[in-house]
């Protein structure tokens, strides 16, 4: 099948665009004649066409609106079976929610105001969602919230989970790298360590988890692996007493190591899809700390394989990591493991393949 896929460009550190390389391998793996619409700074991937798509030096709401116009004059000229958007553009078969409904993510931060930029991002998501023949969520919490808050009907809506590399994300890893990767940042060989993984440390909690710090335990630390502005979220640590049991590591490319020195992984989401962190943190036998709002909460189950938060309550975030401290670690990550395995790319490849079989019958409802 000849397929143009949509996409931003794949870097280390970011989960949505993570999972789209793993399925972009999966669907060169199985033959697919797979052709990639990037903006620059997409490496080359074995197997795959690339496409540069322009892109014009402009404020960002000149920027959000000139990417879908590109895609729409490049994918036009080509004759493609599938054209599979992970981006907010103006013409698809199947767009992909991997980061949910922007409009979802805004009432988290009390609406869009007066935004220009996010108003034109609202814009596009309501054509998105009006005039796309499948949408794929990658959880049932997202399918969920695009019914609700876009009224799209279920006949239209699908739900493919992502995959998670299991031989990567291993629980060999912890054998392998603890030791040195502590000792790398400097947290004691017998500390109790939780890891925050995440480039939108608002988005993700991070505040209210170094909130919870301040209430716990003197010997756990926090390990903080990401990209974002940290200045604030140091300040607040100093103010809770806990800046010298936090560590700041920067965003990683050799994110298994970290996963290794953990002993538990929060993320305590005030708005999250289903955060790749979920799946690799469970592969790797870590148990998770989940928002309870969190699409990743599909798999956690209290107490066997990692502990459920409300958002931004750092009495229950705390309350969670106490419980986790208090069961036996082979037990709960074994738990983890199992939990991840069902998730592999071949499924996730599986599960497009069905969306992809039935395009050519959905096309018809949009012409």
């Amino acid at each position: 099948m000849k397929l143009a896929l949509i996409s931003r460009p794949f870097v280390y550190h970011g989960g949505v665009e993570t999972a789209t390389a793993g399925l972009v391998g999966a669907l060169v793996a199985h033959g697919h004649d797979v052709h990639l619409y990037s903006p620059p700074g997409q490496l080359p991937l074995p197997g795959v066409v690339g496409h540069r798509l322009p892109v014009v030096r402009a404020p960002a709401l000149a920027r959000a609106l000139w990417l879908p116009l590109a895609v729409a004059r490049a994918v036009r000229a080509a004759d493609y079976d599938v054209v599979q958007s992970h981006e907010r553009t103006l013409s698809q078969d199947i767009y992909r929610a991997g980061e949910g409904c922007h409009r979802a993510y805004l009432a988290t931060r009390g609406g869009p105001g007066a935004s220009p930029f996010h108003r034109l991002v609202l814009a596009l998501e309501r054509r998105v969602f009006a005039r796309t023949p499948r949408i794929v969520a990658i959880a049932r919490r997202g399918r969920d919230e695009i019914a609700r808050l876009y009224g799209v009907p279920s006949a239209r809506l699908r739900v493919v989970y992502n995959g998670v590399d299991l031989e990567r994300f291993h629980p060999d890893n912890r054998g392998r790298h603890r030791a040195g990767a502590r000792a790398e940042v400097g947290i004691p060989r017998e500390a109790w360590v939780v890891l925050f993984v995440g480039s939108g440390f608002q988005r993700k909690g991070l505040r209210f988890l170094i909130e919870a710090f301040g209430r716990g335990e003197a010997r756990t630390w926090l390990l903080v692996v990401g990209k974002g502005d940290t200045r604030p979220y140091r300040a607040l640590a100093e103010r809770a007493g806990v800046a010298s049991r936090v560590v700041w590591a920067g965003p990683r490319p050799d994110i298994e190591r970290w996963y290794g020195a953990a002993d538990v992984v929060a993320v305590p989401s005030l708005y999250e899809p289903f955060g790749n962190v979920h799946l690799e943190a469970l592969a790797a036998g870590v148990p998770v700390l989940a928002s309870t709002v969190a699409g990743g909460a599909e798999v956690i189950e209290v107490g066997r394989n990692g502990a459920l938060a409300a958002p931004g309550d750092p009495a229950a975030i705390g309350r969670a990591l106490d419980e986790l401290r208090g069961q036996p670690w082979p037990r709960l990550s074994l738990a983890a493991r199992q939990s991840a395995e069902p998730f592999t790319y071949a499924a996730e490849l599986a599960g497009y393949e069905r969306v992809y079989r039935e395009i050519p019958a959905a096309k018809q409802d949009f012409r």
